[in-house]
């Protein structure tokens, strides 16, 4: 049955879902018209706040670009290339492989959703090296496991409750993860989720004159390395001694940082780490260039499109436009029904404003109120809001972009498959917020 309705999903998104340039492009669009509409902004107000706020990203978008780059250099040496085909090799058939790599990406994006996004992708590529699998649905696998990241142990809306200091202490306290991340019904929605997402993507596995394979060549496989260093400058690149000199340092830190320190996960560290071990791993700086100027061909989404991003959620949040959405929301939503509801708002938010931590900026002063005044649980709202924020990121591409670059495939390939993962993670865990 989700073999049938995923083919016109496929379809229609390949036929109407435009390059994700053009969906910022006409979500900037809505979001400046809904902001006068609806808020009665003036038109030169609305440019302000849209041109105020277009580089706001630019540290994020870095964040992001780094991800892309430094974990395609760390997949792309030998070690790890040797590790990712020996796991690729035991799918012995089509659908193993789409169920090994959700499985994949969901316990990595689970620990941290940068590092699911980049190693659900080149697991993905590997797989298709060995595999004669659909290559779209084997990437849509690898993003879908990243639906899970909000509940998981780096999500920023859970992380920043429990974290003193934060800009809500002074109404809700500090709310510990054992109420939010630990807590039972989350750890369901996980359990549940880490069991129905591989299962769909197994039976959304196209029949074999349907399916869009690969080739090795496509994929970008290496070409044998025949360079003999003849010049001081050349024998400095090949140099492994150098390497090493900066390499094996920046992994004492990250021991010190994890053991020492007992420091957690974040991006910039996850992006160090990736790269640190790329430097040791590659040996050369000959090795590490090479698979850095393969790396940074995928990188001109996001360098392009997160800046319109910014100005997006710069109209959102200054216009009130985003605090309307979630008051309305609340306005119908009783003590049972506001996760619910928040659930909803969130999701609709996220598309216009497709961060954790800017989401949870928007929605708070609005949500941690109304949980109040209604006697709802503060912490389950909170989750809300978090897993409303991650399931909508199954129909924006915002998030896509870096997976994309590495896979070599533009969203529409890849978004027919998500479609029919955002009704049906949307049903369960709507649900499971009201019921457990």
């Amino acid at each position: 049955m989700l073999r049938a309705l995923s083919r016109p999903a496929v379809a229609m998104m390949d036929r109407y879902l435009p390059d994700p340039f053009i969906f910022v492009l006409i979500l900037t669009i809505i979001a400046a018209a809904a902001a006068m509409l609806f808020e009665g902004a003036a038109p030169m107000a609305v440019v302000q706040m849209w041109g105020d706020g277009f580089w706001n990203l630019l540290t994020f978008s870095m964040q992001m670009l780094l991800i892309l780059v430094t974990g395609f250099i760390l997949a792309s040496s030998p070690p790890v290339k040797k590790f990712l085909a020996y796991l690729a090799s035991l799918a012995a058939s089509p659908g193993a492989a789409i169920v090994m790599v959700t499985v994949v990406s969901l316990v990595a994006s689970w620990i941290n959703w940068g590092f699911g996004l980049v190693v659900g992708a080149l697991f993905a590529k590997e797989l298709a090296r060995l595999v004669r699998v659909d290559y779209r649905l084997l990437i849509a696998a690898a993003y879908s496991g990243f639906v899970i990241w909000h509940g998981g142990l780096a999500g920023s809306i859970p992380l920043t409750i429990a974290t003193p200091g934060h800009f809500t202490e002074d109404q809700i306290g500090i709310i510990g993860t054992g109420q939010t991340i630990f807590s039972g019904f989350n750890l369901t929605i996980v359990a549940i989720l880490f069991v129905i997402i591989p299962a769909v993507n197994w039976l959304m596995v196209p029949r074999a004159e349907e399916s869009v394979y690969v080739t090795r060549e496509q994929l970008g496989e290496d070409a044998p390395d025949r360079f003999v260093p003849s010049r001081p400058a050349e024998h400095l690149e090949n140099s492994r001694i150098l390497m090493w000199l900066v390499g094996i340092p920046g992994l004492i830190f990250l021991v010190h940082y994890f053991f020492i320190r007992g420091s957690g996960l974040n991006l910039n560290i996850v992006n160090f780490m990736f790269l640190m071990l790329g430097i040791v791993l590659h040996g050369t700086a000959r090795h590490l260039l090479d698979a850095l100027n393969e790396a940074i061909k995928g990188g001109a989404g996001i360098v392009i499109q997160f800046p319109f991003y910014a100005g997006i959620m710069a109209i959102m949040t200054q216009s009130g436009l985003a605090q309307s959405m979630s008051e309305w929301f609340v306005s119908i939503s009783t003590a049972a029904t506001l996760p619910f509801w928040t659930f909803i708002s969130a999701g609709i938010v996220n598309l216009f404003v497709p961060s954790g931590g800017g989401q949870w900026a928007v929605q708070a002063p609005v949500m941690l109120p109304a949980a109040e005044a209604l006697g709802a649980d503060v912490a389950r709202v909170a989750m809300a809001v978090a897993w409303g924020d991650a399931w909508t990121n199954l129909l924006q591409p915002f998030w896509a972009l870096p997976m994309l670059g590495i896979a070599g495939l533009k969203a529409k390939d890849i978004m027919g498959f998500c479609l029919i993962h955002l009704f049906i993670t949307g049903a369960i865990v709507s649900a499971l917020l009201v019921l457990l």
